[in-house]
């Protein structure tokens, strides 16, 4: 590590922190969810929207750019020497703001050190961050042996058909880096399937709506279902609520004109790393599943759905499985809908490197049929793996180490970046990073648990860590001068 630069860099950060926030703060307040079916092309004026903001900042910081429909835009230099390129990505669009916010998640607000609103984290903050980073190498006069361009899309969160027609139609960096993960390197991501199990059967009458989640991604904090008005099932509801200890409620009931509403709420978490989330689609089903009130056919659904609902691994629809480079296969139901009288619950797994996405489907219409569920396939994003023997992932790994004094090793994991869409792409940072005693008090005070990381509400970002965070990037980018973009063919497996 260049010590001289790293403390030069550091001095840097700290003297442009508050300009850097508020560049910030002009993305957040941008509620810059992909909408396709908008009727503005390609995702929504809201994306459009971001886009133009994060342009208009990298040409205040004197970067020439440049925006390809709308999908994705370029902050760099005019002409682009792409096989001598090392590209950074990151992505503008968030996404949706869910429930249970104790700020409001698109008017941006600092508290101590954290900037919290929707996308502040995940990935506007990262995304600004990366300017910075060419913005800093340059004025500091680091001679660099390799050029880099910045590329923001907006479509990351929804299936990156932004970087899907960007490849069809524009050359690619030698080499991309993705600040859109943990420190250090990150070389490997798990598979993507999405798709909707869609029940054969009907709800009676007596369920007039049931619905949860708001987004494929997120575990779902909230589940309702609109009942017929009925006075024994409102009887029997409030019999079955009135145990309930404030602090750890979940069920809440409300006659309305429609009918008894029935609300559950869970946590939200990144789809990714489902682990101790409380899915509201599990609790909601379970809940009605017992319900004498409702007919037993009304009683299975419920059932049919708490089961499909209830485990993270897998093991309920026959797909479990776990290998020694990326980990276990994970399998959320992220959001529940009806289409006629019949409820259809999406699914979103992340499966291992090495397991076989025909084996996955087999699994799920053989486990989904028995309940009466069929399976639609609605996208598969196979693994990406960035050959782990190449010299950037050594080299950038142990960088992070030396700078921290901390063992951490490159990884596999579970969330999905742009790495998987691009050639020769690995994702390194820019989260993970140990916390200080000042972070975790400061969290403490700021935020509820299950409140303040990316996909929850109240996502805050750690400015004093985005910094350091920064400054590792680049003593990173320079130390990369005397590294092949490249490995040349056969010198790995």
């Amino acid at each position: 590590m260049d010590q001289e630069l790293y403390e030069r860099a550091g001095a840097w950060f700290e003297a442009h922190r508050e300009e850097l926030v508020q560049d910030i703060v002009r993305l957040v307040r941008i509620p810059s969810v992909s909408d396709p079916d908008s009727g503005k092309p390609p995702f929504g004026a809201a994306c459009r929207e971001v886009m133009d903001e994060m342009l208009q900042i990298g040409r205040e910081h004197g970067f020439v750019t440049e925006n390809y429909d709308y999908r994705v835009g370029s902050i760099g230099t005019g002409e682009k020497n792409w096989e001598n390129m090392i590209g950074f990505w990151n992505h503008l669009d968030v996404v949706p703001a869910g429930n249970f916010w104790e700020y409001e998640p698109f008017e941006p607000v600092m508290r101590e050190h954290f900037l919290i609103g929707r996308g502040a984290q995940d990935n506007k903050g990262p995304a600004v961050g990366m300017l910075y980073v060419m913005q800093c190498l340059r004025e500091l006069g680091v001679p660099l042996k390799h050029e880099l361009c910045l590329f923001v899309g907006c479509d990351e969160e929804r299936g990156m058909e932004d970087l899907a027609w960007y490849r069809a139609n524009h050359p690619c960096p030698a080499m991309s880096m993705i600040a859109d993960s943990g420190f250090p390197v990150c070389y490997g991501e798990k598979g993507i399937m999405e798709g909707q199990l869609a029940a054969t059967g009907e709800w009676s009458d007596a369920v007039i709506s049931c619905q949860g989640g708001s987004a494929g991604n997120m575990i779902p904090d909230l589940a309702l279902a609109v009942l017929k008005r009925d006075e024994t099932i409102w009887q029997e509801l409030q019999a079955r609520t009135a145990g309930q200890r404030a602090e750890s409620r979940n069920i809440f009931l409300e006659q309305t004109e429609e009918g008894i509403r029935v609300t559950a709420r869970g946590t939200a978490k990144h789809s990714a790393f489902p682990e101790g989330s409380r899915n509201a689609i599990y609790e909601l089903a379970s809940f009605l599943a017992v319900l004498d009130g409702l007919e037993e056919g009304d009683r299975e659904l419920f059932r049919s759905i708490a089961f499909l609902s209830e485990k993270y691994d897998g093991t309920n629809l026959e797909i479990s499985y776990e290998d020694a480079v990326s980990g276990r296969t994970t399998c959320a139901a992220t959001v529940l809908t009806m289409e006629k009288r019949r409820p259809v619950l999406n699914l979103n797994i992340r499966y291992a490197i090495t397991d076989d996405p025909g084996r996955l489907q087999e699994g799920i219409r053989k486990a989904a049929g028995a309940k009466g569920y069929q399976w639609r396939l609605e996208r598969d994003s196979a693994p990406n793996y960035f050959p782990k023997e190449h010299p950037a992932v050594s080299l950038l790994t142990g960088l992070y180490q030396e700078v921290t004094g901390e063992r951490t090793e490159s990884f596999v994991m579970g969330g999905g970046t742009y790495a998987r869409k691009l050639p020769n792409a690995f994702a390194y940072g820019i989260g993970g990073m140990r916390e200080s005693e000042q972070d975790v008090q400061a969290k403490k005070r700021l935020f509820k648990p299950g409140h303040g990381g990316a996909h929850e509400p109240d996502e805050g970002l750690n400015v004093r860590q985005l910094l350091e965070a920064l400054r590792i990037y680049v003593v990173g980018i320079a130390a990369l001068n005397d590294c092949p973009l490249q490995m040349e063919k056969g010198s790995h497996t």
